[in-house]
């Protein structure tokens, strides 16, 4: 039996999944199982693949990132994902941890942080990234309670709106009707006390979610 990691890479940019799989190609103890582009074809492939780690961008198109990361774990209890997002900010690897993710980091830390962190999700340790853990430790956002009442799916239409997107292009990329992201939106003004999309922006820029 092989005594090397096997890896599930899961990223909607090629170009991003291709530079992982370059990184691990050269580490000895971990091989690349297989590559997904979606939430939903990860879970596809975990169920043929059953690699040791899973590494989860959690902003994808579809279900999304922290979504996958949820069924994963309601799958299958011991697998173990590392999440990997642009973000870092506290509420999004709260969100994927509290999902079931076993580490978190950024995606502009250095390569061999990557490689350790694998590493460590496999032996079934936590692996976050040092600034993220001391965010969430000294709990720095002061909108993280406010924020907590969106469930993962209008948390992920907040960041859209915030940033621009039409209800429609939201939908597109959500790949929901746009009905539904209607309701979100809706569910989004009522639970932090919002009144339009600019409101949202301020929000989020306040509390590190999205560059002012």
């Amino acid at each position: 039996m092989s005594s090397r990691l096997h890896v599930l890479l899961v990223d909607d940019h090629t170009v991003v999944r291709m530079g992982f799989r370059l990184l691990l190609q050269t580490t000895p103890d971990i091989v690349v199982a297989g590559e997904a582009d979606s939430g939903e074809q990860a879970l596809e492939l975990y169920a043929a693949l059953r690699p040791d780690v899973v590494v989860m961008d959690i902003t994808m198109p579809g279900m999304g990132g922290i979504e996958a990361v949820r069924r994963l774990v309601s799958f299958d209890r011991d697998a173990r994902v590392l999440a990997l997002s642009a973000h870092e900010d506290a509420s999004h690897p709260r969100r994927v941890l509290k999902a079931g993710a076993c580490g978190y980091l950024s995606k502009r830390g250095a390569a061999e942080a990557l490689v350790q962190a694998i590493r460590d999700v496999a032996a079934g340790r936590i692996a976050l990234d040092p600034l993220i853990a001391q965010r969430l430790h000294a709990g720095e956002e002061a909108g993280a309670t406010v924020l907590a009442r969106l469930s993962e799916r209008e948390f992920e239409a907040f960041l859209g709106l915030a940033r621009g997107q039409s209800v429609q292009q939201l939908a597109e990329a959500m790949q929901l009707s746009a009905s539904t992201v209607g309701t979100y939106l809706y569910n989004i003004k009522q639970k932090l006390g919002l009144q339009n999309q600019a409101e949202m922006t301020l929000l989020a820029v306040r509390e590190g979610l999205i560059e002012p």
